[in-house]
């Protein structure tokens, strides 16, 4: 216990006046002992810095080469000026002079020829498009619990229970949610699920297809990936079948890859434009919150029932050269890590059967310990690809120092503690921070840890408290948020960090084209000026 000690942190609640018994009249407290994500800035585990200089250095034989035969040719012509070069190569006819310097420049065309030929092609986003239900499905936190009352599907506890998780959630008043979860009877069906999924999968597509002015045949590749509804014929080939998509489209459907499937599809997306050039492809992200809706009295299972909400994002990218001019962002970096060979991690998320055999997602209280595990290795590979190098060296000379001294001053003082190692400022990598919106209490424990500003967090609290919890599509509805507030600028890098079951943490690093206008439709256009005074 005394090892975990640093990973619990511990809050004084008021409970309000007993009403009855011996203590009536008196106002009660009770400590509330929880698990908090751990400080994983503090620890450094080499192996994730050398992966991410393996992807740093993956094409880097190229760029050594060539600096290489410019040594070589230079220490061959460094003694000579102007005129014995000219001599030596023209006037005397010397043959060797002359293979030397056809050799040198036959070998830079090679070498040049074989980077850009073997280097992946680009990858850009054109536009995309974050699905916004209609004004009657909004259910602010009082009418979540009233509608939950009057369903007759939870008891009284249960009802306390989710009213307290909702005040503390970060969630507002005008999200959204299905009505079939609140109707009387069973409302997890294959009828209501495809008819959620139907609404916000088309609704997200028919926006995308009209903002960018492309048509559904001229798509080439399309990734859909929803985790807990998996229906057969799949969502992917429900949106072929929608939209009469052609025969030759390669169609992927992700499931059981909870809330960062959406930069798993998107890697997927890369990797089939890399191998299928001049071509379009759309990834498409949701979560369908009817079909996994939880009536149990499991308080685990009860939370998600808290956070999700209705949402779906389409995105449409591009491998062809002639888009390089219309293209909002390009993809730079994906960096993907996956914690399922640790029990603890595997299971911190996970669907099954209760006591009543009701169906639901069960949610573990180590999941915040094992997300900062997951975390800390991602960051950590994603380090050396997008850190500056004043920030590398930095980092390197303490962290040598640490291993080199450390272990050296601890033996001799037990007192003393371990040198910890310099930590990179990540707001010098990137300009904008597009955190999944998990929780309220998961985005404040990020914030800490990577020391990030108010404003780098504003559009994950924004997103939390305007749509609530959408999965895989929340890091897009925050996206919208900055472009919705004119806050991306020609050059700026966006840094799209989501995390979900599994344990996964994976990022997507996007670079701003141009200057991204604010749009003249879309999810926030409503509400975007009342941010950010409600957080």
């Amino acid at each position: 216990m005394a090892g975990e000690h640093p990973l619990l942190s511990t809050e004084i609640v008021n409970r309000g006046v007993t009403p009855t018994g011996p203590d009536a009249g008196s106002p009660t407290f009770s400590v509330r002992v929880r698990r908090r994500l751990p400080d994983f800035l503090q620890s450094v585990n080499l192996k994730y810095v050398k992966l991410g200089y393996h992807y740093l250095i993956s094409h880097g034989v190229y760029v050594v080469l060539l600096p290489l035969l410019v040594v070589v040719f230079g220490a061959e012509v460094g003694n000579l000026g102007r005129e014995d070069l000219w001599r030596r190569v023209w006037e005397e006819g010397t043959d060797y002079d002359l293979a030397t310097l056809v050799a040198f420049f036959s070998a830079s065309v090679f070498i040049l020829c074989v980077y850009f030929m073997s280097r992946p092609r680009s990858v850009y986003l054109l536009d995309f498009a974050c699905y916004k239900p209609s004004d009657d499905l909004k259910v602010s936190n009082a009418e979540f619990i009233e509608q939950a009352r009057k369903s007759g599907k939870f008891d009284e506890a249960s009802l306390e229970f989710q009213s307290r998780i909702l005040k503390s959630s970060g969630i507002g008043d005008e999200t959204y949610l299905p009505k079939a979860v609140m109707a009387p009877g069973n409302c997890a069906t294959m009828k209501e699920g495809r008819a959620e999924a139907s609404e916000v999968l088309f609704g997200a597509l028919d926006e995308l297809f009209e903002k960018c002015r492309i048509r559904p045949k001229d798509v080439g590749v399309l990734v859909v990936n929803c985790s807990l509804f998996n229906p057969t014929p799949s969502l992917s080939a429900m949106i072929v079948n929608h939209y009469k998509m052609r025969g030759n489209i390669l169609s992927f459907n992700l499931g059981g890859m909870g809330c960062s499937a959406g930069v798993i599809a998107l890697d997927l997306a890369r990797d089939m434009l890399q191998a299928n050039p001049n071509n379009y492809a759309v990834v498409v992200s949701t979560e369908a919150v009817t079909f996994n809706w939880y009536t149990g009295r499991n308080r685990s299972m009860l939370i998600p029932n808290c956070f999700f909400r209705m949402g779906c994002s389409a995105v449409l990218l591009s491998n062809r050269r002639r888009d390089f001019f219309r293209a909002k962002y390009r993809l730079d970096h994906i960096v993907r890590t996956h914690k399922g060979g640790d029990e603890r991690s595997f299971r911190s998320v996970y669907q099954e059967e209760d006591e009543q055999r009701l169906k639901g997602l069960a949610i573990s209280r180590d999941l915040m310990e094992v997300g900062g595990h997951a975390l800390k290795a991602n960051i950590t590979t994603l380090g050396p690809l997008v850190l500056p190098v004043s920030e590398q060296l930095l980092f390197f000379a303490t962290l040598a120092w640490s291993h080199l001294f450390g272990n050296n001053n601890n033996t001799k003082s037990k007192t003393k503690t371990p040198n910890k190692p310099y930590i990179p400022d990540y707001k010098r990598a990137f300009e904008h921070f597009c955190v999944h919106a998990a929780s309220k209490s998961v985005l404040d424990e990020l914030q800490k840890n990577l020391e990030l500003t108010d404003a780098n967090v504003e559009p994950s609290r924004a997103a939390l408290h305007r749509f609530g919890n959408t999965s895989s599509s929340s890091i897009w509805y925050e996206l919208a948020y900055l472009e919705a507030k004119g806050s991306v600028r020609a050059g700026d890098r966006v840094w799209q960090l989501a995390f979900g079951s599994g344990f996964k943490c994976n990022s997507a690093v996007w670079r701003a084209m141009r200057r991204v206008k604010r749009p003249a439709a879309g999810p926030w256009v409503d509400c975007v000026d009342r941010y950010p005074a409600q957080l």
